[in-house]
C-alpha cells in the first residue's frame, strides 16, 4: 500500500487557550528547550543535564532527597512506578479517597494484588485528618496513598501531619501531586512524605510525557530491599525462573534509580527532549520564585471564582479546601454544558473542561495554571463564557464578571 505523504499536511494545530483542568499551554521557553539537539544517553553533557534536573526539582518538591528525578512517561507512569515498587501482593494499603484519582490509585493497587482499605469523603469535600488517623490505627497499612489536588473534584487534601501519622505506624506515604506541583506548595520533607510524583502538563507549564518524582531515603531502602535475595546479581541477569520481586521492568524504581545514579546502569534510553522540557519547567518556576508562583495561582483561582459567581453561577465544592488552580462550576439548569464548551472553542478558541463520573454533565472545570495562570487569560475565559451563555439564552448580569475578577485578583 502506498500513502501520499502530503495527504495529511504539516501539523498546524489551532492556537487554542487551554483553560481546563490540564493539559495547559506550555511556556514558550519550554517549547524552545525541546528543540535543542539530541545527545547520547551516556554523553557527559547528557548525564550532566540529568544531574541538573535532580538538583532543580529538589526545591520544587520541598525536599533534600537524593532520589529526585524523572520517570519517562505521563504522570500516571510515575504513579504506577511508585506503587509497583513499594507494594507487594498482600500488603495492606490505605487509600485516602475523595475523587476520581483516588479511585485510580485503587484500580492500580487492585492489579498489584494489594489488600485495599479506603477512607473516603464525599466528592466536593476532603477527608478529615482524624478519620485518616483512625483508619491507619484500625487497618495497620504498609502504605498510605492519596492525591494532593484531585482535579475531578477541584479539592486539595491537607497533608501536614499525615507523614508523622504514617511514620508512627510504620507505614510509607505516597502522594500524587500531578495537579499541584509548581502551583501549590509541596513540602515533601516537612510533611514527611516518602514518595511524591507529578507531571509537567499542569502547574509546571510543560507538555505531558515526563513525570518528576522524589523518593525519601526510607522509601529507597524499601525499594532496594525488594531486589532479588541473592546479593550482587543484577535482576536482568537472573535466569533461575524466580524473577524479580518488583513485577515490572519498565516501572522498577530500583533499576531506574540505578540509571540516575553515578552507576549509570542501563535501564532505558532517556527521553532527551522531555528531559530538556522538565529542566526548563523547573528553571522557569524557580526563576519566578516559588512563593510568587503560588501567589499567582492563588490570584488566578480567586479571580476565576469571583468572576463566575458574579455571573450568578454556583461554584462547586468546599471553599475551605479548594485547589487554587481549578474551579468547578455548576452547569445551570436548562443549559447544555457541552454546547457551551463547543461554542467557546468555535468562537473564542478557548477550551474548558467537562467532568467525570457522578459529576459528568453537572459541572464545568475551569483551570488557570502554569503559563495560563495570568489575569488576562482568566478575564478572556470569563468574557467568552458570559458571551456563550448569553447566546444560548441563559441570562447573566452582563459585564459583571470582569470587574469582580479584577478586584479578586488584586485582593488575593
Amino acid at each position: 500500500m502506498t500513502l501520499d505523504p502530503t495527504l495529511f499536511g504539516e501539523i498546524d494545530p489551532p492556537q487554542r487557550l487551554l483553560m481546563g483542568p490540564g493539559p495547559v499551554n506550555a511556556h514558550p521557553r519550554v517549547l524552545r528547550a525541546m528543540a535543542a539537539d539530541l545527545l547520547g544517553q551516556f554523553d557527559p553533557e547528557m548525564t550532566g543535564f540529568m544531574n541538573q534536573v535532580m538538583a532543580l526539582y529538589r526545591p520544587v518538591f520541598g525536599t533534600e532527597n537524593q532520589w529526585t528525578m524523572l520517570i519517562d512517561g505521563t504522570a500516571r507512569a510515575a504513579i504506577e512506578a511508585s506503587l509497583v515498587s513499594l507494594v507487594e501482593p498482600g500488603d495492606t494499603v490505605l487509600v485516602v479517597n475523595f475523587g476520581r484519582f483516588g479511585l485510580l490509585l485503587t484500580e492500580i493497587l487492585t492489579r498489584l494484588g494489594a489488600r485495599i482499605e479506603t477512607v473516603s469523603a464525599p466528592w466536593g469535600e476532603v477527608v478529615p485528618m482524624d478519620a485518616i488517623a483512625d483508619a491507619i490505627e484500625h487497618h495497620g497499612p504498609k502504605v498510605v496513598t492519596t492525591v494532593h489536588g484531585d482535579t475531578s473534584t477541584t479539592m486539595a487534601q491537607p497533608l501536614d501531619g499525615l507523614g508523622a501519622l504514617c511514620k508512627a505506624a510504620g507505614a510509607y506515604l505516597y502522594v500524587d501531586a500531578c495537579a499541584t506541583l509548581g502551583g501549590m506548595e509541596i513540602a515533601a520533607d516537612r510533611w514527611g512524605v516518602d514518595v511524591v510524583t507529578a507531571g509537567l502538563q499542569k502547574c509546571l507549564g510543560g507538555p505531558s510525557g515526563s513525570a518528576p518524582i522524589t523518593i525519601s531515603d526510607r522509601a529507597a531502602e524499601r525499594i532496594f530491599a525488594r531486589r532479588h535475595v541473592e546479593q550482587g546479581i543484577r535482576r536482568a541477569d537472573i535466569a533461575d525462573g524466580t524473577g524479580p520481586r518488583i513485577p515490572s521492568n519498565y516501572f522498577d524504581l530500583a533499576m531506574i534509580m540505578d540509571y540516575w545514579s553515578e552507576k549509570r546502569l542501563n535501564h532505558h534510553t532517556e527521553a532527551t527532549s522531555m528531559l530538556y522540557a522538565a529542566r526548563e519547567c523547573a528553571r522557569v518556576a524557580l526563576g519566578e520564585g516559588l512563593e510568587q508562583r503560588f501567589a499567582r495561582h492563588r490570584k488566578a483561582g480567586a479571580a476565576m471564582t469571583a468572576g463566575v459567581r458574579a455571573m450568578g453561577l454556583t461554584v462547586y465544592g468546599d471553599d475551605a479546601h479548594r485547589m487554587t488552580n481549578v474551579t468547578g462550576v455548576h452547569i445551570p439548569d436548562g443549559v447544555d454544558g457541552e454546547a457551551i464548551r463547543t461554542a467557546m472553542r468555535a468562537h473564542f478558541e478557548i477550551e474548558i473542561g467537562t467532568a467525570f463520573g457522578p459529576l459528568q454533565g453537572r459541572i464545568w472545570r475551569l483551570g488557570a495554571m502554569g503559563y495560563n495562570a495570568m489575569k488576562h487569560k482568566v478575564l478572556l475565559t470569563l468574557v467568552a463564557l458570559e458571551a456563550c451563555l448569553t447566546a444560548a439564552g441563559h441570562k447573566v448580569p452582563l459585564g459583571a464578571a470582569v470587574p469582580a475578577a479584577i478586584a479578586a485578583w488584586e485582593a488575593a
